[in-house]
């Protein structure tokens, strides 16, 4: 149970365990204060077996019950305060600490874990932590300092009766030690039916497409009724297991209340306890184990918030790329790509390609799918870090430039576009989120979205569904360009920017791409010919390598892929490089 708690503390960070450490002293005070109805008992029991019961007495009592309860009453709302701004203050600090580790951990990390794991690390598991998790903690704690303080104070007035209670909490541990070494084996399946739960259920409604398409609605739909299923098998589980542990522990205590009660009678009719203690032993007896009970139901989870922590820990252990580099400024735009070798599980998806892309150039890259294109697009903008090799932007190798620094370098138009649920306004200036009203109208009116845009309920002020479902793929298109013209990059890195766009709008938005990219180094993964025609070198990559390099005229003359393809196309209007 320690090894558990001070694993929780050091997770929750300096700040949050310091709270949590001073909600847990204003436990024990909580717990003096409210001890202090006992000496309010004796002394009035004391006062009317004397028969010397006067106004003095019955306000002295009176001030001892309201000093217990107001002083309880402050000292309970403050630890409740603590453990509130500790416990959420722990998952909201988690969760953005998380967050800022996956912006730099390698994008294979995505590939090898699926959203639904992730989603449930950020959502349930630090929803368990932050609240579930604190009463746990704290309850635990409170009760079993509570109970240890009060027996001291028993063994003061009587050592026997101070041994009964020491002997019950003893047996208390001892049973609760066994429900711990159920939950033990319990708690990594509960978690991982929960993330179980949330990944089948965002691939569910993620493909609800394809779901209504093959008739996999209501009770056809296996995977997803089976993790529902497992959820709660897994919590009914649990409940039979921890109930029966719980009913012993109850009963442990209760007894020992009970033989509390009786030897303190046996020992003031055997003459060797005063009739004012005896009272006050009964009496004590009902209130010893009522904070016990709780922290010992509520243990029952502590080996949930182990793993809980465990889980939440391995995502901030997955190592990220090295990104103390230096925040600087290129000297120049020039890309050298130097011999780069990269695998993904153990899979070679380019195998030592060299290229200088020179700054302000055009540069397309064609290829048979899978041949390593995106991969290639990935490593020089370092989503990825080359096994070997270098990729190098005026000069020196992206490793040596921090992250942000490296970034604020490229802005990117990809294929399928992301946007967030919020305006548009706010999707457009997503790179420069100061940036006035003024400046995104004018970028929305390069990359020819402003028309659509006003013709929506609130214009600007729209709020579009996430990841723009409530747009068409053309729309989405044409507002990720505005972002980039936004950002202003002096690299852009574009995956076919025309592809989801309307025919009648396509003439002018190649004139508003022209416009983003004039002066500046272009990257396009072409999948139409015709953007592929004046680009001022193109790449051919089949199976990780370049196989041809050249102009349009170049390589048309040469017999190979792009020939090939080039022919194809011509034949066939849906072709795609």
């Amino acid at each position: 149970m320690l090894e558990i708690l001070n694993k929780f503390f050091n997770f929750c960070g300096p700040e949050n365990k310091r709270k949590f450490q001073l909600s847990i002293v204003c436990g024990v005070v909580m717990a003096l204060f409210e001890a202090l109805k006992i000496p309010a008992i004796m002394v009035m029991l004391s006062a009317l077996l004397a028969g010397t019961v006067t106004p003095a007495t019955i306000w002295s009592c009176l001030g001892i019950c309201v000093v217990s309860v107001a002083g309880a009453s402050i000292v309970k709302y403050r630890s409740t305060m603590l453990q509130c701004e500790a416990g959420y203050g722990t998952a909201a600090g988690k969760r953005i600490e998380i967050a800022e580790h996956l912006r730099y951990v390698p994008m294979g990390y995505f590939n090898n874990n699926s959203l639904g794991y992730i989603t449930s690390v950020t959502t349930n598991t630090m929803e368990q932590l932050g609240d579930i998790a604190t009463r746990v903690v704290m309850l635990t704690t409170q009760g079993v300092l509570t109970s240890l303080l009060i027996a001291c104070m028993l063994l003061s007035y009587d050592w026997r009766i101070g041994l009964v209670v020491f002997v019950g909490i003893g047996l208390f541990f001892l049973v609760n030690s066994q429900m711990q070494k159920k939950s033990e084996s319990l708690s990594p399946r509960k978690l991982a039916a929960d993330s179980a739960l949330v990944e089948k259920l965002l691939e569910y409604i993620q493909g609800i497409t394809e779901v209504k398409a093959y008739n996999l609605t209501g009770s056809t739909s296996k995977t997803l009724n089976h993790a529902i299923d497992e959820n709660v098998d897994v919590n009914i589980t649990l409940e039979k297991t921890f109930i029966p542990y719980m009913g012993v522990q109850n009963l442990v205590t209760k007894m020992t209340g009970v033989v509390m009660v009786l030897l303190s009678i046996w020992f003031y009719l055997n003459g060797s306890m005063e009739l004012i203690v005896c009272i006050s032993m009964m009496i004590c007896a009902f209130m010893v184990y009522a904070s016990l009970d709780s922290a010992g139901n509520y243990s029952a989870l502590l080996r949930t918030v182990d793993a809980s922590v465990d889980k939440a820990q391995a995502i901030l252990d997955v190592p990220h790329m090295d990104i103390d580099g230096a925040d600087k400024t290129p000297e120049s735009f020039d890309i050298d790509v130097e011999n780069i070798q990269f695998s993904y599980d153990k899979r070679t998806i380019i195998d030592g390609i060299s290229v200088h892309i020179p700054a302000k150039s055009t540069t397309a890259i064609v290829g048979p799918s899978g041949g390593g294109k995106t991969t290639l697009c990935n490593l020089i903008s370092r989503f990825w870090d080359v096994d070997s090799g270098c990729v190098k932007l005026g000069g020196v190798d992206v490793k040596q430039y921090s992250m942000d620094a490296l970034m604020r370098n490229f802005s990117f138009v990809f294929q399928n576009v992301y946007l967030f649920q919020d305006t548009i306004a706010n999707n457009i200036r997503f790179g420069q989120p100061d940036a006035p009203i003024e400046q995104v109208v004018e970028a929305a009116k390069k990359a020819c979205c402003h028309d659509f845009i006003m013709a929506l309920p609130d214009g600007y002020d729209t709020v579009i569904g996430e990841g723009g479902a409530t747009l068409s793929g053309g729309e989405r298109q044409r507002i990720s360009i505005a972002r980039a013209m936004m950002k202003n990059s002096p690299i852009i890195i574009l995956d076919e920017a025309t592809a989801n766009v309307d025919p009648e709008n396509e003439k002018d938005l190649v004139t508003a791409i022209e416009a983003l990219t004039k002066e500046k180094t272009i990257i396009m993964i072409a999948h139409r010919l015709k953007t592929v025609r004046n680009a001022d070198q193109i790449l051919v990559v089949d199976q990780g390598r370049i196989v041809q390099q050249g102009k349009h005229e170049e390589l048309i003359q040469q017999d190979g892929i792009y020939r090939r393809f080039v022919n194809a196309r011509e034949t066939s209007a849906s072709w795609k490089l």
